[in-house]
Formats: structure tokens, C-alpha cells, sequence
């Protein structure tokens, strides 16, 4: 049975799936959690604790069916079933992320942009449609829609995301540069990219200091 997962776990599952899936089509057709661990660099006990979340297939000395294990995780993912998603700031970032056709891969399936340029609204390059914010709530409410993605300047991402949670978005996606303010029960995600490029940055000077 699979058990709640913590989001320090729900960030390490794609790590594996990823793996898993760019192993070749001749390699073994189990794996043990002492090889996907040595293959990703990472502790054997962590790893072996994390399949044991998602999935009861492991067996002592043979390791998980491999397909299997790609199976059980895409479950615990969520990978199964497609999220639909909004996304809300359609500049450069926004169509960026429209256009991208490897997030369906993962489950996530952004239907549209939203935003309040009028210059922008209309169909994409890559056949995704704009739409004014204003027929925001109407489009979220007749679609189910539960997950935003925020795309917009810093100033402007409190005001967004409110305007989401009153759509009913529970879950949100926000590359824009602040903390958001969500009540109880409403996820966020945050993709702080001058931290990403911070941490690049460092580990790029320490490597080359340590090649001197």
C-alpha cells in the first residue's frame, strides 16, 4: 500500500523514474536500491527507504522488476493521470513554458496562458491559446482546473495568486521571485532560479579551484 510521502521524498522520486527510464533496453531486468543508489550518487539507506513507499515489489538478493518500479513510482507521482494547469503571465518565461512539449511526460498538461495584455492574447507559435485574465475564474471553475502556474513580475504574484485560490486552485506552481501568502491546504511550489544560479555559480568555482 503506499504510504503518504513527504516533499523531501516527492523531490527525489523524478531522480529516480529518470533513471530508470533512460536505462538501456537490454539492461537487467531488476534492480537492486544499492546499484540505483551507487548510480546516483546517493545513500543506499535513503534510497532503499524511498522504494519501500512506493512500492512492495523488492525482493532480497533480486532487487525491483524494473518496469514494475517505473510503474509504482509514476503512480506515486501522480504521473498517471494528466493535471490539467493554468498558467497565468504569458512573457517570454510564460510562452516558454506553454511551448514546452516534454511537461506532458510528467503528467502536466498546461491548457492555457492567461494575461492582461491585451498585445498578447490570441494563439501562440506553438498553437497555445492567451486569454484575458478576466475570463480566468469562469475558464478554472468549468474545467476543474486545480493547479497555476505563476509566471508574472514579483510585484504582481500575491495579487495572482489570490485571484487563483479563488478560482480553486489548490496547488501552485510560482517562478516569480517572492514568497506567497496561501492559506492551509493550498500547495506551492516555488522555483527560485537566482538561487539555482547561485548554487551553480558556487559549485562551478569550487570545481575549477579544485582542478588548479
Amino acid at each position: 500500500m503506499i504510504k503518504e510521502l513527504s516533499k523531501s521524498v516527492l523531490r527525489r522520486l523524478p531522480g529516480y523514474l529518470d533513471y530508470l527510464k533512460a536505462m538501456p533496453e537490454d539492461a537487467p531486468v531488476n534492480i537492486s536500491a544499492t546499484s540505483l543508489a551507487a548510480a546516483l550518487g546517493m545513500g543506499e539507506v535513503q534510497v532503499r527507504k524511498d522504494l519501500a513507499l512506493v512500492s512492495d515489489g523488492g525482493r532480497p538478493k533480486v532487487g525491483y522488476n524494473r518496469q514494475r518500479l517505473i510503474r509504482d513510482i509514476e503512480l506515486s507521482l501522480g504521473y498517471d493521470n494528466t493535471n490539467d494547469a493554468v498558467l497565468v503571465g504569458s512573457g517570454r518565461l510564460g510562452r516558454a513554458l506553454l511551448g514546452y512539449n516534454g511537461f506532458a511526460e510528467y503528467g502536466l498538461n498546461i491548457l492555457c496562458g492567461f494575461d492582461t495584455d491585451s498585445d498578447l492574447i490570441g494563439v501562440t507559435k506553438t498553437g497555445k491559446i492567451i486569454r484575458p485574465i478576466s475570463e480566468l475564474e469562469a475558464f478554472c471553475k468549468d474545467r476543474n482546473v486545480l493547479m497555476g502556474i505563476i509566471t508574472v513580475p514579483a510585484e504582481n504574484a500575491q495579487e495572482i495568486c489570490n485571484q487563483m485560490i479563488a478560482c480553486g486552485i489548490r496547488a501552485i506552481w510560482n517562478f516569480a521571485p517572492v514568497h506567497l501568502d496561501v492559506p492551509s491546504g493550498v500547495l506551492v511550489q516555488n522555483e527560485n532560479m537566482a538561487t539555482s544560479l547561485a548554487v551553480l555559480s558556487k559549485h562551478l568555482s569550487a570545481q575549477i579551484k579544485t582542478e588548479k
